[in-house]
């Protein structure tokens, strides 16, 4: 240390004067040379339902660019035509116009472009109200970006900007995007998978009071979001994420933002926000409020298991065609299993509405002829052709529901490992487990080997039995698990015939099993 003193004393100041002005201008240079997408993106018409977009492109070293919009958009797992709505498309190079050839499979080719930089602009038609469309009317703007913004796909390292002009009387922009300093509504995006993971909403639209946890700002902010007791809802949605939270054991973003896009169904996950129908107006019924709650809890939930817990195929995404993978049951069954403990260890639902939760569940599941035919895994691989819910044409009957077995699978894994540990560990041991192996340590998504080793892992012993529901469509042996926490079975048929399921906690317990119905309710 004091040798580089002495050589920085005897330097001579002109000498680290030109030093620093060559660094500035090194550093200057890279930031010329950033491969850049430069998008801006308003409302052109309301009453055609039409967004306008113009897009800048720079410093991509190429004679010709091949831009795609994606087949598809995070978090919804099916192919969508969003090539449909592009329309008026322009192009020019150094400000002349240049000819574009519009290719199958969502392509649009750009020639003699080297050096120079490119813009391109278009319409969107967005007028379909869903949380995986944009959608645009007289109040408001829901932007689903991988719908309305092209990319390039063999160009490593370009960063994307995203300047959002509302139109006059609307007040706020709603993203997950990282908003650009002293610049209003400008955003940055590190890669495409950040850009297309957040959508932006605006228009007239209301905030909710922020919340705090662990010192994280988390927002409420919505359209048309209705008359409710808003701070009561804060209060509860505050619980949720402080339950949801505590079970990682980390807090891995700066902000977040719940963004509520109106009435209608529907809602997807994101890294630092999420986007979901949402009304209040009907929240004045308890049921209705516990319905909201695991439908919130399950959607932030998500940003630990599947954007961060993730299954090794989701991720770096390819955007030219389906990603399959066995796991969503993992990704979205476990993800209703815990929206269901995470509200209850909140404190906001009773044991009983966490029974019934699963009753329906067992109920839907079992009634469904599929339960003979399909496994979880098949059920996971096949939601790109057959949706989430399995197929709803002549083959209904031969495919389940993932939303629907995922929780019961969830459940037995849950009492098999407490009860394998004397209520030591549990389920939560295990995504924990993996958010800090894969996510945190590795960096990547884990397998289905990997899945099971860790169960295992915590429970000492083998769980084939129990992956034998994921694996197979073997009938399930619901008391063997649910008797480890009390609890059993009864069948009933309503009047049409149908089998109803319902949990009931067994005349006589012993102790360990009182201590695992305990801990599992958070009693």
């Amino acid at each position: 240390m004091k040798r580089m003193y002495k050589i920085l004393m005897n330097t001579p100041a002109w000498l680290m004067i030109l030093c620093t002005i060559l660094l500035i201008l090194n550093q200057k240079s890279a930031a010329q040379n950033q491969s850049m997408m430069r998008y801006e993106i308003s409302v052109k018409d309301t009453m055609d339902h039409l967004l306008h977009v113009s897009l800048v492109g720079s410093g991509i070293n190429k004679d010709s660019v091949l831009l795609k919009l994606p087949k598809w958009t995070p978090g919804y797992y099916q192919l969508m035509d969003y090539d449909q709505s592009i329309s008026n498309i322009k192009a020019t190079v150094n400000g002349r116009i240049t000819l574009w050839n519009k290719l199958p499979d969502n392509k649009l080719l750009l020639n003699n472009v080297k050096p120079s930089s490119f813009k391109v602009e278009y319409d969107v038609k967005a007028n379909r109200q869903f949380v995986a469309n944009s959608l645009v009317d007289s109040n408001h703007a829901y932007i689903i970006p991988g719908s309305v913004f092209f990319y390039v796909s063999d160009v490593a390292n370009i960063l994307y900007s995203v300047k959002v002009i509302p139109r006059q009387g609307w007040n706020l922009v709603a993203t997950g995007l990282e908003p650009v300093k002293n610049k209003d509504h400008e955003y940055i995006a590190q890669n495409i998978d950040v850009l297309y993971d957040s959508p932006i909403l605006m228009g007239k639209l209301d905030t909710l009071p922020s919340f705090y946890i662990q010192g994280i700002k988390h927002n409420f902010i919505g359209y048309d979001i209705g008359n409710f007791d808003k701070p009561g809802f804060i209060s509860k949605l505050s619980r949720v994420v402080h339950a949801a939270s505590d079970i990682i054991g980390d807090i891995p973003y700066k902000e977040y933002s719940f963004i509520a896009i109106g009435p209608g169904r529907g809602g997807i996950e994101h890294l630092n926000n999420t986007t979901f129908s949402f009304t209040g107006n009907d929240l004045d019924k308890p049921r209705n409020t516990n319905r909201m709650l695991n439908f919130l809890a399950h959607e932030y939930f998500h940003h630990y298991n599947v954007k961060r817990i993730r299954p090794y195929e989701l991720g770096p995404f390819n955007y030219d065609g389906p990603n399959r993978t066995n796991l969503l049951w993992v990704s979205e069954g476990l993800s209703v299993y815990y929206e269901y403990m995470i509200v209850r260890r909140a404190g906001l639902s009773s044991d009983s509405t966490l029974l019934q939760n699963f009753e329906r569940n067992i109920t839907a599941h079992e009634n469904n002829p599929g339960k003979n035919y399909q496994s979880l895994i098949q059920a996971s691989y096949e939601t790109w052709s057959e949706g989430p819910f399995g197929k709803s044409n002549a083959d209904s009957n031969k495919t389940i529901s993932y939303y629907d077995k995922g929780p019961i699978v969830g459940m037995i894994l849950d009492f098999a490992i407490r009860n394998a540990t004397h209520n030591q560990k549990s389920l939560d041991d295990v995504m924990r487990a993996l958010y800090w192996k894969y996510y945190k340590h590795l960096k990547r998504g884990f397998t289905d080997a990997e899945f099971q080793s860790a169960c295992e892992s915590f429970a000492g012993r083998s769980m084939k039995d129990e992956f034998r529901y994921v694996y197979t469509a073997e009938l399930m042996d619901y008391n063997k698990y649910l008797n480890l926490g009390g609890l059993k079975l009864k069948i009933d048929k309503d009047a049409n015939g149908k089998e109803i399921y319902s949990l009931m906690k067994m005349d006589q317990i012993d102790e360990s099993q009182m201590n695992i119905w305990k801990s599992w309710t958070g009693n």
